[in-house]
């Protein structure tokens, strides 16, 4: 067993040890106890050296001053540790727990664990306007990560309990045990019918019992009991949805623009990016303290109706903007907790203008911060039933759920269609990693791993169609990969290049058949039509029947220009079951040209 020295263990444990690892579902039900406990130990210490560190970098009665040096101070300090030793600790770590399990076959380093807690503990003490909960999710996935390689389990069960430490990590971090299992099957996952549900489960639920052990029963936020004053209320939470969604939208697209801006910088100054993030954050943090930080605290005095309306829509600008540049820049914190402030205040500055017009037949504004927080979230984070679930948890509050619904729905609904990227999605695909979405997951049992073949040689940009020919004259392939030295760039059909080399025309090169190509190369977007190993055969043929070509490059969710196989309309027949020789199109009918 690789990675546990069995020899120095009594006999007996060895052996429990080895019939666990035979019986997978037995195993599975003793890491997960494990898994959720060490976990939510694990978070709870984060929490608390987070509190603790804030306290000593921002005393009561500190000079204002300190609001503008110690986030720029503490962003320094990140930035100079996430660049020389902690690359992939920065953000939220969703993205980056999502590609260990997509791509990296559930393996995440516990060098990245450390720098993530390390980082991200410096980084939301010093004030910078993130979250710890997409943080905790990493830490989590991460330590389950380690401890089943080190435990010497096949790639299947590693990437099997990766989701269970993420679930017991948001479970510890939101106090959220239900809605931790729902965002673990939604957004990691893309699955709510997994086949780690039970794994999930009883993680999340043992992490929990560690936290209210060690911290006590408490929700995170105390809310006074909300209900819906009037049926015709109903309509001011329509509206609420609508405002909610276009907030969300904004603040996506904002921190989308500048992430994109600040990747394009040399490489050179990674270090130093995040500084952006602190001294934005210190500078509006000293005009206004309360920007500072996730600001759970503030939330909690909106909901219980502590609201002034110019203060609130102060706050829910300045947020947007202090959380997208904090994030974009590269600092550490992921974006939970900063969606539920945005949604807070966003809720109350609706909440007080209808108390004003209509004060008989409106609840108080505090109500609207609820359900604002909902509908940010369901519209940030793109994940609907898991919003609900989460402001119910978060709050033990279950009289305004329908006007809760109602609003994430609208949120989602405006979110979804002006910006149709969800921004997880759009995050790894910034960092040039194309990782599956829920609808891609479908039930099928056939996938292009299953038909995949070896790559061939690819033709060069420079190469002539004479040398070409040499090169594909013992291939079956009707199409063929073309790369340069950064990657693939496209296919060509091998009839485009045998019709090159007829006539007396003048020798052309690969490069002139490819610009002359239709459907299957870089239109400019910097993707390429192609297929990962992951993906359901059907979309294979889908693919090729808009590019016109029948054979389809494989490439790595990682970067779409490394070729790792490429998947034929015979071998996908194969797949299926059925002989290519005896498939006769319709007549008139061509299947592909």
């Amino acid at each position: 067993m690789p990675g546990i020295r069995l020899r120095a263990l009594p006999k007996s444990l060895v052996g429990l040890i080895e019939d666990l690892r035979r019986k997978e579902d037995r195993l599975s039900l003793v890491l997960s106890l494990f898994i959720g406990a060490l976990v939510g130990l694990v978070v709870v210490a984060f929490i608390l050296l987070t509190g603790r560190l804030s306290a000593h970098m921002y005393p009561a009665g500190g000079l204002g001053w300190r609001r503008i040096l110690v986030p720029t101070l503490g962003s320094l300090l990140t930035g100079y540790l996430l660049y020389r030793y902690f690359p992939l600790a920065r953000g939220s770590g969703i993205p980056q727990t999502r590609a260990a399990l997509f791509i990296h076959d559930g393996r995440i380093s516990l060098r990245s664990v450390v720098g993530k807690f390390v980082c991200c503990s410096t980084s939301l003490a010093s004030g910078i306007a993130l979250g710890r909960e997409g943080p905790s999710v990493y830490i989590g996935s991460g330590l389950a990560s380690v401890i089943s390689r080190k435990l010497g389990l096949s790639k299947n069960q590693v990437k099997s309990l990766v989701p269970v430490g993420g679930a017991a990590a948001l479970s510890a971090a939101f106090n959220t045990p239900i809605a931790a299992v729902l965002f673990t099957l939604e957004e990691i996952m893309g699955d709510l019918h997994a086949p780690v549900l039970g794994s999930v489960v009883l993680a999340s639920a043992t992490a929990w019992i560690v936290l209210h052990l060690l911290l006590g029963d408490s929700p995170l936020f105390h809310v006074a009991g909300y209900k819906l004053v009037n049926p015709a209320e109903l309509g001011i939470y329509v509206v609420l949805g609508i405002v909610g969604g276009f907030a969300s939208v904004a603040f996506v697209k904002l921190l989308l623009y500048l992430r994109e801006r600040f990747l394009r910088m040399p490489n050179a100054t990674l270090w130093l990016q995040p500084v952006a993030g602190g001294l934005t954050v210190g500078i509006l943090g000293f005009f206004v303290p309360q920007v500072l930080g996730v600001g759970y605290d503030q939330i909690e005095r909106v909901l219980n109706g502590d609201v002034i309306l110019k203060v609130v829509f102060l706050l829910a600008v300045l947020k947007i903007i202090a959380t997208a540049v904090a994030y974009a820049s590269g600092n550490a914190g992921g974006i939970f907790g900063p969606s539920l402030f945005i949604g807070a205040m966003v809720g109350a500055s609706v909440g007080s203008i209808a108390h004003l017009i209509f004060p008989a037949s409106t609840a108080g504004p505090g109500a609207y911060a609820l359900v604002g927080m909902g509908a940010a979230f369901a519209g940030i984070i793109r994940t609907p039933l898991t919003s609900v679930i989460m402001i119910f948890e978060l709050t033990r509050d279950y009289t305004i759920i329908v006007p809760l619904m109602i609003a994430n729905l609208i949120a989602f609904f405006i979110s979804q269609k002006f910006q149709r990227e969800p921004i997880y999605e759009a995050l790894a695909h910034q960092d040039g990693m194309h990782l599956p979405s829920g609808p891609f997951r479908a039930a099928t049992a056939l996938w292009v791993t299953s038909a995949i073949r070896t790559p061939p040689q690819p033709l060069t940009l420079e190469m002539k169609v004479d040398e070409a020919v040499e090169l594909i004259d013992s291939s079956d392939l009707e199409s063929w990969p073309v790369a340069d030295d950064d990657g693939l760039v496209g296919m060509v059909r091998v009839v485009d290049i045998r019709n090159a080399t007829l006539g007396n025309q003048r020798p052309v090169t690969i490069a002139t058949i490819l610009k002359r190509a239709r459907g299957a190369k870089d239109d400019g977007t910097g993707i390429i039509p192609h297929v990962h190993s992951d993906q359901p055969l059907g979309l294979a043929l889908a693919r090729m029947g808009d590019t016109g070509h029948n054979v389809l490059p494989v490439v790595s969710r990682a970067n779409a220009r490394v070729l790792i196989g490429v998947v034929t309309l015979a071998d996908v027949l194969h797949a299926y079951g059925v002989d290519p020789r005896r498939v006769t199109p319709p007549r008139g009918v061509g299947v592909f040209r």
